[in-house]
């Protein structure tokens, strides 16, 4: 006997009913309605070798969404979809959406833990996995995407897309969570479709057949962004994993597959800009940079970059809650580094303590309101009511996202991104709730209490100090790892006695350094304590130096670990970089994560080195 999933209530929440109203009045086309009309013949996705058209997309969708159905998938039930990036994920993606549900990126890169709470939490239905494991929560029934794309009897399945409302529910992405525990976030169909007409509208998405590349973790919001491309005709590469860590080979990538628009973070695009020519491939190649605030040297330099015709850089910021992208930014001139203007189908409010408006050039918090605010937060109603407010210049109903953001007001609207006015940051483009990663540490064993803050290695990379009151920094990290994504793991941990406080008795975060001398490691060595303790031969002793440079460590020994001493992607693409311009040798960034430990990276660095030579 089939087994079907429970129903699922067809209404929408009354508190949500105003913005559905709103997203429903702007006359924005579904995104299915929209993919329908792409052209059978053209190229709609490229993933390693293999390729979709548009009329093969839609099948495989339409077969997907059909086995869905008949597991009883439709409006308002979620199907988590624990897939890498690939075709197959954008077929599930897109067949999910078909059956009127909503999916649920799962990465499996993930640890299992964070997994199996993500489905937990969220209450999927059902779990669409490659076959490669079973489902990461063991009470939720999983089915393999071969399963579901496999058209068994030959007859062609028409992709006909369920009908559905602009409320209806299109995708649950997780945040990290002020409270310890990672939230959901519900977006509507109605948002979504709005958020690619917003795109075009604003000059972001533009010219026919464009070919964007996947460059996101389909975890993280900025996916949506990418894959929506689809539904206007546009082509879907895929970036892979090798590839999008690596600038070299993303230059190179960049120019093989004749991207047009490549989305990027910051921290990502600054070594990506030394290495695009100008005769490379179709340019201006437009880069949407967002996930994270632009320094005013990467500005400067993304503007020179505009001016020569190399690209057109387009900054992007948006919560979560508002449907990935809320303001834009053209960079194409030096200016103070700024966030630009709202998007058409969004209204700002810089406001005050008092919910007042504050005037050009002063400080408030950032609201935001309009139809692709989100649903709420799945299943927290109290987190819901305390972040999504009334908004009381809107229409009855309304609501508007207290984003949590800093903002200084300029002439023509133009907002400057100030901070955080809370215990959240931004690091290499992710949304980082620094509560929700002591809440890890605090239940490790032997840790009495923890403090986590964003601040910088000896080199002055960003990245996460982890304070804590008893623990080993060793046993820490691996606990951590076991739980939290590699970018929520802190590089650097420092054990204290005792933490200040505030005469209010509450831990004094402005007494906690946020720059240290050197992530934990090994103890120093002594200068005699022999060959058998220090690197040898020209590779180690160079790769000593290196090492020593960009992790700020006093002292490197041939059998440390690049990523026990606080190396992370950003670290290894400046260690390839030294080695490249040093040694003249073509390292990639994966052999830094193949290969670790000093000792191993020397060697293998040679054996390059020989074979170039020969």
């Amino acid at each position: 006997m089939t087994a079907v999933l429970p129903e699922r209530p067809a209404t929408l929440p009354q508190e949500h009913a105003a913005d559905a109203r709103a997203a429903a009045g702007t006359g924005a086309a579904d995104l299915l309605a929209r993919l329908a009309a792409a052209p059978g013949g053209r190229t709609a996705v490229v993933a390693g070798d293999r390729t979709l058209t548009f009329d093969e997309l839609r099948a495989e969708a339409a077969t997907v969404a059909a086995r869905l159905a008949a597991l009883g998938a439709g409006p308002e039930s979620v199907v988590a979809l624990c897939l890498p990036r690939g075709a197959g994920l954008v077929a599930a993606i897109i067949g999910t959406l078909t059956a009127g549900a909503a999916y649920l990126p799962v990465d499996p890169a993930l640890p299992a833990e964070r997994r199996r709470y993500l489905v937990e939490d969220s209450r999927a239905d059902l779990v669409v996995t490659d076959g490669t494991a079973g489902s990461p929560a063991p009470g939720t029934r999983a089915v393999t995407v071969a399963e579901l794309t496999d058209a068994r009897d030959g007859v062609p399945v028409p992709y006909e897309p369920v009908p559905v409302t602009a409320g209806t529910l299109a995708y649950v992405i997780y945040t990290s969570g002020s409270t310890g525990r990672p939230k959901g976030v519900e977006i509507g169909r109605g948002a979504a479709s709005l958020l690619l007409r917003e795109l075009e509208e604003a000059g972001a998405a533009t010219g026919e057949g464009r070919r964007v590349g996947w460059n996101a973790s389909p975890s993280f919001d900025a996916s949506v962004q990418q894959w929506v491309r689809l539904c206007r005709g546009d082509t879907l590469v895929v970036i892979d994993e090798e590839t999008r860590r690596d600038p070299a080979l993303l230059a190179a990538f960049v120019d093989e597959q004749v991207l047009t628009d490549l989305d990027i973070t910051p921290s990502h695009a600054d070594p990506l800009l030394d290495l695009l020519t100008p005769g490379g491939g179709p340019r201006p190649l437009t880069l949407l940079v967002g996930g994270e605030a632009i320094g005013p040297a990467l500005w400067d330099r993304l503007a020179a970059a505009h001016a020569s015709g190399l690209l057109r850089a387009l900054n992007l910021y948006g919560p979560t809650e508002c449907t990935v992208d809320a303001t834009l930014a053209r960079i194409d001139r030096p200016d103070e580094p700024h966030i630009g203007t709202v998007l058409p189908g969004l209204r700002a409010r810089l406001l005050d303590g008092n919910l007042a408006p504050v005037g050009e050039g002063e400080t408030g918090e950032l609201y935001l309101a309009g139809p692709r605010v989100a649903r709420g937060y799945r299943h927290r109603p109290g987190l819901t009511a305390e972040r999504f407010v009334a908004d009381p210049s809107g229409a009855p109903g309304g609501r508007m996202y207290r984003t949590g953001d800093r903002c200084r007001l300029l002439p023509g609207g133009r907002l400057v991104y100030l901070g955080r006015a809370d215990g959240q940051v931004k690091l290499r483009g992710h949304r980082v709730e620094l509560p929700e990663i002591e809440a890890a540490l605090t239940r490790v064993d032997g840790v009495a209490e923890a403090a986590v803050v964003l601040g910088e290695d000896a080199g002055g990379t960003p990245g996460l100090i982890a304070y804590h009151r008893g623990g080993d920094a060793t046993a820490l990290r691996t606990a951590l790892a076991a739980v939290l994504p590699p970018y929520m793991v802190p590089s650097a941990y420092v054990a204290v006695d005792r933490f200040a406080t505030t005469p209010s008795g509450k831990l004094d975060r402005s007494a906690l350094p946020t720059r240290v001398a050197a992530p934990a490691g090994p103890a120093p060595r002594s200068a005699g304590t022999g060959a058998a303790d220090g690197p040898s031969g020209p590779a180690e002793e160079l790769i000593a130096r290196v090492w020593t440079q960009v992790l700020g460590a006093a002292s490197i020994g041939p059998d440390d670990n690049f990523f026990k001493l606080g190396g992370h992607s950003l670290l290894a693409i400046k260690l390839v970089s030294r080695v490249r311009a040093e040694l003249s040798v073509a390292l990639p960034v994966k052999a830094v994560y193949a290969h670790p430990r000093l000792r191993d990276l020397a060697a293998h660095i040679e054996e390059l080195t020989a074979a170039k030579d020969a």
